[in-house]
């Protein structure tokens, strides 16, 4: 008998228990959203040198030092940070050697510029020997206002979330309290490159800056969504 009694008293307290968690509240859950397209104004240009033998004569070689540093001048007079110009490869890295067993070797490096703006790359390809180029190409590219944007962008669809739950209430005459719960929905897209032509560059093609390709981009696209639950009172 007294075994019975304890259990029905522990059944009895954790109904109790069970019904204490159990959310009675009238809610309303929406959802709002806001997005974006901005254009990018960070730029990744991969340019590759190849050294190559002048006027089809295998005694008279144009360098790859010769070549870099014509890229090198023509980066820093386009007012490009030294930084933001780098090496991203050596085709060949023990080139000097090759070099010794093969007369007719011919050395590569590929490097990585940094630009804001495109008219800097134009004037950088046009200031180097366009036969040392054996192609160039946008790797990637960003936003450097990105982050603030983001911020900006879910505070505006929550406010949308928030304008959204207000407006549904009211239509049954009821009002919106406080907000039970928020969770952000992350839909940012990132587009690769996209060009109006083919941007792999080759040497014959580049005798004239006029004969580059033109190059459009796909903006980047961001969209957040933020799905509120607010209490009715």
């Amino acid at each position: 008998m007294k075994s019975l009694l304890i259990t029905a008293f522990l059944s009895v307290f954790a109904l109790t228990a069970f019904s204490q968690n159990i959310d009675n509240r009238r809610k309303i859950e929406v959802t709002g959203s806001s997005e974006a397209e901005v254009t990018p104004d960070i730029i990744y240009i991969g340019i590759s040198l190849k050294e190559y033998f002048k006027d089809n004569n295998s005694k008279k070689k144009i360098e790859i030092e010769d070549l870099e540093r014509q890229l090198q001048t023509a980066v820093l007079n386009a007012g490009i940070p030294k930084e933001n110009f780098m090496i991203n490869n050596i085709s060949s890295f023990n080139y000097y050697w090759d070099k010794k067993k093969n007369p007719d070797f011919l050395a590569k490096k590929q490097y990585r510029i940094k630009v804001t703006d495109l008219t800097k790359f134009n004037q950088i390809m046009s200031a180097v020997d366009p036969k040392g180029i054996e192609y160039s190409n946008i790797e990637s590219y960003d936003y450097s206002k990105i982050e603030s944007l983001k911020s900006e962008l879910k505070i505006k669809a929550l406010q949308a979330a928030k304008a959204k739950a207000s407006l549904l209430a009211e239509s049954i005459g009821e009002k919106i309290g406080g907000a039970i719960d928020i969770q952000e929905i992350n839909n940012e897209y990132y587009p690769q490159p996209m060009y109006r032509s083919n941007v792999m560059m080759k040497s014959d093609a580049l005798s004239e800056v006029s004969s580059m390709p033109e190059i459009d981009f796909k903006k980047i696209k961001l969209n957040y969504q933020m799905r509120t639950v607010f209490e009715l009172k």
